[in-house]
């Protein structure tokens, strides 16, 4: 089966702490994705000068699961779900909310 979502895509959270944050999607693994700017955490980097790594409190983005977000549209501004339909024999995603071909 297809996969409802593809990178460069608007997407929004609709569970977890960052809930309501609308990012562009990044990669894509299977069940998780990773999203711009959402789920930041804070890793405590040693420095190790032998390989020019600097230490310190690293902000990096992580994974989140596939079910917490929902395509964004900014033409409406809302969210809406995605689905497929055949036109001229070539498979399409479209927008449930209007029928706008993605």
């Amino acid at each position: 089966m297809a996969s409802k979502f593809r990178i460069n895509d608007n997407v929004i959270i609709i569970a977890g702490k960052d809930k309501g944050c609308v990012g562009i999607l990044k990669k894509i693994c299977k069940n998780k994705v990773l999203v711009s700017g959402v789920n930041i955490k804070h890793k405590h980097q040693k420095s190790v000068p032998s390989n020019n790594i600097i230490g310190g409190i690293l902000k990096k983005e992580c994974y989140i699961d596939i079910s917490n977000i929902s395509y964004f549209s900014y033409i409406i501004n809302k969210k809406s779900k995605v689905g497929f339909k055949y036109i001229n024999k070539k498979k399409v995603r479209y927008l449930k909310i209007n029928n706008l071909i993605i």
